[in-house]
């Protein structure tokens, strides 16, 4: 866009623009990189860029450069997906693959440091694992979490290891960072991940990626079991359902979805 052009941009519509373009790159950015797309003066984007940070719109990143959605765009998101008639064709979902596993399903959102979980269908096993609604999890631990660091570049997933405190919550927790990076690499190349026992003893997770219209991981869909009912390659089995029910889940963030979930 040129000079002349960014000038026809009304004031009230450039802060739009700019979360709008943090969202569609989709990894972390800079304010030239945004500022690529749409035109404005440097000082107007840098200006803009301190603005979103200060208000919680967008927060910096590790290498103090480049930003990511802060608390309240990941509130908004959150929020979004969460209405009213996105969540009862959300539920219809997890309750069906629910009823196919006999298990309790969830989906999770990345947050800054863990996933969120956002919504869930609890199995009718007297014997569960309480994880409500809000529950947030690690991130190298868990099935979920592990998806979602798949996602990440290789720069950003090293940075990430180096940075957190990897406990040792289980005897089965990975905790050694070339351990992990082995582990997201195979998560990458297959398409799914696995917590063997890394969160809590006893409890077995898998999950695969919700995707957005571009492709790239919007949330996590997982299920989890105790490992007196499931075991691993129990779990595998299920893993076309899941998928299936990840890519519903994802039509529902289109138009198409959007409206048949009216119907």
């Amino acid at each position: 866009m040129d000079g002349d052009k960014s000038e026809t941009i009304p004031t009230n519509l450039r802060l739009l623009l700019v979360l709008e373009e943090v969202a569609r790159i989709g990894v972390p950015v800079t304010p030239t990189s945004v500022n690529d797309q749409i035109g404005l003066p440097k000082p107007t984007i840098h200006r803009l860029f301190t603005t979103l940070e200060e208000e919680g719109f967008l927060q910096r990143d590790m290498d103090g450069r480049s930003y990511s959605p802060g608390p309240r765009l990941r509130d908004m998101a959150g929020g979004i997906l969460s209405s009213l008639r996105i969540r009862t064709a959300r539920q219809a979902i997890l309750r069906r693959l629910s009823g196919q596993i006999g298990e309790t399903c969830n989906i999770a959102l990345p947050d800054r440091h863990a996933m969120t979980y956002l919504e869930r269908v609890e199995t009718e096993w007297p014997l569960r694992i309480q994880l409500p609604i809000g529950t947030q999890v690690p991130f190298y631990c868990t099935a979920s979490g592990k998806m979602y660091l798949s996602s990440l570049t290789r720069n950003h997933l090293r940075r990430y290891l180096e940075a957190a405190a990897l406990d040792q919550r289980t005897p089965n927790t990975l905790t050694d960072p070339d351990a992990l990076v082995r582990e997201i690499a195979q998560v990458r190349k297959s398409g799914y991940a696995l917590d063997r026992e890394e969160f809590m003893t006893d409890m077995i997770a898998l999950a695969v990626a919700i995707p957005d219209r571009h492709g790239r991981l919007l949330a996590t869909l997982s299920f989890h079991a105790p490992t007196q009912r499931f075991d691993i390659d129990k779990a595998l089995d299920f893993l076309p359902a899941l998928r299936e029910a990840a890519q519903d889940l994802a039509a529902l963030m289109t138009d198409d979805g959007l409206q048949d979930s009216t119907i």
